[in-house]
């Protein structure tokens, strides 16, 4: 039995498990509503989702929260990287901004939430400065490790050859820390990801988090569970797509695949 007929065995069994609970009347169909089969003329999820795609609304609000999340990912890994390699490189910095940074970690991104509204009132603003905080510690402590673990052999080789400063860093340590450096990645997104759908419920607009929030007040489980679904599938193409891709390639560049 292949990996791919397993998961959609798996899917179809939800499937149909979902819509039995919905046709069983434990629930009313605005609580559980349907997937695909409507016996009452009641909304589906999937036919909610077709409307919001064919309508546009949809891909406009999935759009704007992409756009708030590359934008917030990129400060957080260039912040996240050049902290990272501070920490790394000199000690006193591990020992004080290390400290803090390790402590910061910790703390879940939406308890920034109130105070980025008092900073930066409740906007744009805000949202992006959640949604940085929440993937900048991450990738910060991630890079410092990565920096940390290069080899002390290749930097003495490197210095032995005259190699120093800017070029040691982009010709040594950075290669010897991709791998780190991309598992920093695909944690980093996955917190900013899951930030920005909490700045956005809370005070966000136009994205999908709004939409989400607009289900939630309109009591329309179908839009709920349709913006649901689009979450779902951006994030695990980004995740199979783009960033296991990257893994993979890097791995087997540096020789480090599973022979097969």
């Amino acid at each position: 039995m292949t990996i791919v007929f397993r998961r959609v065995l798996f899917i179809v069994t939800l499937f149909i498990i979902w819509e039995a609970i919905s046709k069983s009347g434990l629930f009313p169909p605005f609580l559980w509503p349907p997937l695909i089969l409507s016996s009452n003329g009641e909304a589906t999820v999937f036919g909610t989702l077709v409307s919001g795609l064919i309508s546009g609304q949809v891909l406009e609000a999935t759009a704007v929260t992409l756009f708030r999340l590359l934008l917030g990912f990129v400060i957080a890994i260039t912040v996240g990287l050049t902290l990272g390699y501070l920490i790394a490189r000199f000690q006193w910095v591990d020992h004080t901004l290390g400290f803090v940074v390790t402590a910061l970690q910790s703390v879940p991104s939406i308890v920034w939430f109130p105070l980025a509204i008092v900073w930066f009132g409740l906007g744009e603003t805000a949202i992006l400065f959640i949604v940085t905080i929440g993937a900048t510690w991450t990738m910060t402590v991630t890079s410092s490790t990565g920096f940390k673990n290069v080899p002390p052999l290749y930097l003495r080789v490197a210095r032995t050859m005259g190699s120093s400063g800017f070029h040691l860093l982009r010709t040594v340590i950075l290669p010897a820390s991709v791998p780190h450096l991309i598992s920093g990645l695909r944690v980093a997104w996955a917190f900013a990801w899951r930030a920005l759908m909490a700045g956005e419920l809370l005070g966000g607009s136009g994205g999908l988090g709004h939409l989400l929030e607009m289900g939630r007040a309109l009591q329309s489980m179908d839009l709920v569970l349709s913006v649901m679904v689009i979450i779902g599938v951006v994030g695990t193409l980004m995740d199979t797509q783009v960033f296991m891709r990257m893994e993979r390639s890097v791995m087997r560049r540096w020789g480090m695949a599973p022979q097969a």
